[in-house]
């Protein structure tokens, strides 16, 4: 089977839930977001030096499949939608790294490779939430979905501290 299917030529596409949409609807908008992120963090990954953070990754690359996937299911039910317990775990583990880290003010970003590629995902998390926020004006977004595109970013950004803690390159402004 290919992946030419050609159905899109005409600048529609189809949604998980089998809805025809055009490529510029919100929804597709946004799942495309959590797309790019999901790419810009497995490129991260190449250069993270730390086991927890790679691990951390990881979690998160396997949360942005469910929460693209729900995205994508209009007014269908997803089998594994992000859930209280997934936002929880970001807020436990930006509080473990908090601890851990002491942030004095603010932090040039990238002082490492593998910073400077976790602060470009923490940007385009940013940017994805934002596109999730303009589709939940006028569709329904569960609010665990939400909140752990808010939480992410802030992880995202703990987790490239970490890997310049690590290296002693913490660089504040």
């Amino acid at each position: 089977m290919s992946i030419i299917t050609k159905s899109g030529d005409e600048g529609l596409t189809s949604l998980w839930s089998g809805e025809r949409v055009w490529k510029d609807d919100l929804r597709v908008e946004a799942y495309g977001s959590v797309d790019e992120l999901d790419s810009i963090l497995a490129l991260a990954r190449h250069a993270i030096t730390q086991a927890e953070v790679l691990a951390a990754i990881d979690r998160v690359q396997h949360d942005l499949h469910r929460l693209a996937g729900e995205l994508a299911s209009r007014g269908r039910s997803f089998d594994r939608p992000i859930e209280i317990a997934d936002e929880e775990r970001l807020d436990r583990e930006i509080r473990e790294l908090e601890a851990r880290i002491p942030l004095k003010g603010f932090v040039v970003p990238g002082m490492t490779e593998a910073s400077a590629r976790l602060d470009l995902a923490r940007t385009v998390a940013r940017r994805t939430e934002r596109r999730v926020v303009a589709l939940a004006r006028g569709s329904e977004v569960s609010a665990p979905l939400r909140r752990y595109l808010n939480r992410l970013s802030d992880l995202l950004f703990m987790l490239a501290r970490a890997e310049e803690a690590a290296s002693g390159a913490i660089r504040f402004v």
